[in-house]
């Protein structure tokens, strides 16, 4: 008889915790551009006299960021309650 092989695909639930993982650690960036947003929208102008649209954009930008935070954080601090084993640590998550 040929030998088992082990799966090729990862869980579902370890697929999920990775790519949430993997959110969290692109979040920073996507933080950066929606900040800097701003200056490409009219980058030829030196001097603008309507900042509060701008303004008005961080604000959001910036609640959007910590609510975003707030909901993926919140599904990684969940127990695996899916019937998931624990997976083993990454190599690359630095540990």
């Amino acid at each position: 008889m040929a030998a088992q092989r082990p799966p090729l695909f990862l869980r579902p639930a370890t697929y999920r915790r990775r790519r949430r993982r993997d959110a969290a650690r692109l979040l920073p960036f996507v933080g950066v551009f929606l900040f800097l947003l701003p200056i490409l929208w009219a980058p030829q102008q030196t001097f603008r006299r309507d900042t509060a649209p701008d303004g008005i954009y961080l604000f959001i930008a910036w609640a959007g960021l910590i609510f975003l935070t707030f909901l993926i954080t919140r599904s990684l601090a969940k127990p695996g309650d899916d019937g998931d084993p624990e997976e083993p640590d990454d190599p690359g998550n630095g540990s």
